[in-house]
């Protein structure tokens, strides 16, 4: 398969994401399905299958930017979402930090809970080691993206 230039692809275990990018909003368009089509190709010639269930795209836009309206379709038309999970962070088509940071805020809730819970009964290096393996490894995941 030819990878086009405005195609950026992301591999990780059996997941896939593709980025393009294209300031033309009709080439834009016109991208998205040339590639779709490529890969949905490459699928067919290798014996294998979309899951359109978990196929989906998102378009990432700055508030004074319009959104564009895309028809992606390949077998099945593909759906739009406003935010998804990619590699455990939460990310939304403002690239806005809110439903991560959220979603964060209930995993170290849980985690200074079970932190409070045992405390009384072990030691400060097993308490320290929970902490670090608990409740520092939730807030320093995906920091490289914080900037």
């Amino acid at each position: 398969m030819q990878i086009a230039d405005p195609l950026k692809p992301i591999l990780f275990a059996d997941d896939t994401s593709l980025i393009i990018t294209n300031p033309s909003p009709s080439k834009f368009k016109e991208d998205i399905n040339n590639i779709i089509d490529n890969i949905n190709d490459w699928f067919r010639g290798n014996s294998l299958s979309l899951n359109f269930d978990k196929t989906y795209f998102l378009q990432f836009r700055s508030k004074n930017m319009y959104e564009i309206n895309i028809k992606i379709s390949c077998d099945k038309l593909i759906k739009e979402t406003k935010n998804t999970k990619f590699l455990g962070l939460d990310i939304d088509s403002s690239l806005s930090w809110k439903n991560h940071i959220d979603q964060m805020m209930i995993k170290l809730s849980t985690a200074c809970y079970a932190i409070r819970y045992v405390k009384h009964f072990i030691s400060q290096d097993t308490l320290r080691t929970i902490y670090f393996s608990y409740f520092h490894s939730i807030l320093l995941y995906g920091i490289i993206f914080w900037g």
